[in-house]
């Protein structure tokens, strides 16, 4: 349960991390627009991946209790 818990956790830093590498273009190295852009968008895609799934598995382990 607390697995479940700490990915929703992390799949909100991955969205934080994509917005602000999409406003500050700043990713370990300063990035071109044309790089920043997609590769923010990746963080955001896949922060809400964790997040949805993770929400997904505590439903399901609620239902079977």
């Amino acid at each position: 349960m607390i697995f479940n818990w700490l990915s929703v956790v992390a799949g909100f830093f991955y969205l934080l991390l994509g917005i602000v590498v999409i406003i500050y273009k700043f990713f370990v190295i300063f990035l071109e627009p044309n790089v920043a852009y997609p590769l923010g968008g990746l963080f955001i895609l896949y922060g809400a991946f964790r997040i949805v799934r993770a929400i997904y598995r505590i439903r399901e382990q609620r239902n079977e209790e």
